[in-house]
C-alpha cells in the first residue's frame, strides 16, 4: 500500500483526477490474474466494481465465459454503464489441440474491439478475462498483446485473467498474481454451485 494511510470514517472519500469532467487514472498499469486456483474473474471484476465506485468506466471482455448464466456476467450487468461487458466467444468449450476457424476469428475479432477500447481513452479500466487461456491455445499472438501494453494509453489500466498466462505477457506485466489451489471441495462431491462457482 506505499505511504496510503487507510481512510477514516471522518475523512472523504478521494476522487480520482477529474478530467475533461469526469475522474480519471493518472497512471493505468498491467495485472494479470492467474494460476490454477479459484478467483481470478472474482477478482477482476471486484476491481471493476471497485473502479465504478469512484467513478471511473470499466470495460470487461469476456473470451470464454460468454454464457448469461454465469453470475459475475449478470451481477456486472447491474453496473451498467459505469461497468460495460462484451462477450467474444461462442457459447461452447474450445478444443485447445484442434480450435475451429470460427473460435480463431471471434478471439481475434474480439481482441481488436478490446484493443480499439482500450486505446479509445473512453475507459479507464479495460479486463481482458480469460485472455490468458485464449493466447495458450493459439487464438491470438501473444506479440499483439505486447504491443498492446506498449501502445495503451498511459492512464489506461489492462487486466488479463486465466490459467496459463504466457512467460511473455507475465514478464511485461506490472503486477502479476497467481491463484493457486491449496484445496477444494469438487473431489468431495461438491459440484458447482449457481450464485458462488458460476
Amino acid at each position: 500500500m506505499g505511504n496510503d494511510k487507510p481512510q477514516t470514517t471522518n475523512e472523504k472519500p478521494r476522487p480520482a483526477r477529474q478530467v475533461a469532467g469526469r475522474a480519471q487514472l493518472s497512471r493505468g498499469l498491467v495485472q494479470v490474474y492467474t494460476g490454477g486456483g479459484k478467483g481470478k474473474t472474482t477478482a477482476a471484476l471486484g476491481l471493476a466494481v471497485r473502479a465504478a465506485g469512484h467513478g471511473l468506466r470499466a470495460i470487461v471482455f469476456c473470451f470464454m465465459k460468454t454464457h448469461g448464466t454465469y453470475g459475475e456476467i449478470l451481477g456486472a450487468a447491474r453496473f451498467a454503464p459505469e461497468i460495460t461487458l462484451r462477450a467474444v466467444g461462442r457459447e461452447t468449450f474450445v478444443d485447445r489441440e484442434n480450435p475451429a476457424p470460427e473460435d480463431v476469428r471471434m478471439a481475434r475479432e474480439g481482441f481488436a474491439e478490446a484493443r480499439r477500447a482500450a486505446l479509445s481513452g473512453e475507459y479507464d479500466l479495460v479486463v481482458l478475462d480469460e485472455l490468458n487461456i485464449v493466447l495458450d491455445y493459439g487464438l491470438v499472438p501473444v506479440d499483439e498483446v505486447l504491443a498492446l501494453f506498449r501502445d495503451k494509453p498511459k492512464q489506461v489500466e489492462i487486466v488479463l485473467t486465466g490459467r496459463s498466462a504466457p512467460a511473455a505477457v507475465l514478464d511485461a506485466a506490472d503486477l502479476v498474481t497467481e491463484m493457486v489451489e491449496r484445496k477444494h471441495y469438487y473431489p468431495e462431491g461438491v459440484y458447482a454451485r449457481r450464485g458462488i462457482d458460476y
